[in-house]
């Protein structure tokens, strides 16, 4: 749990470092995410991007486990 933590602090802080080119990457504008934006609302759920995102992790935490 310890190695755990502390390495999803350090992808924290990457991310964090990185953060001017990781905001260009075009995550939460695939299709598939769902937007509704009407005058004085606005709706936004990932679908899609979440999908990606839980791909990956079960992936790289499988490879780490294995």
């Amino acid at each position: 749990m310890n190695r755990l933590l502390i390495a999803l602090g350090l992808v924290l802080v990457v991310a964090g470092l990185l953060w001017p080119w990781v905001r260009r990457i075009p995550l939460f504008h695939l299709p598939g995410d769902v937007v509704i934006d009407r005058p004085g609302f606005k709706f936004f759920f990932p679908i899609t991007t979440m999908l990606i995102i839980s791909v990956v992790l079960s992936i790289l935490l499988w490879l780490i486990r294995k």
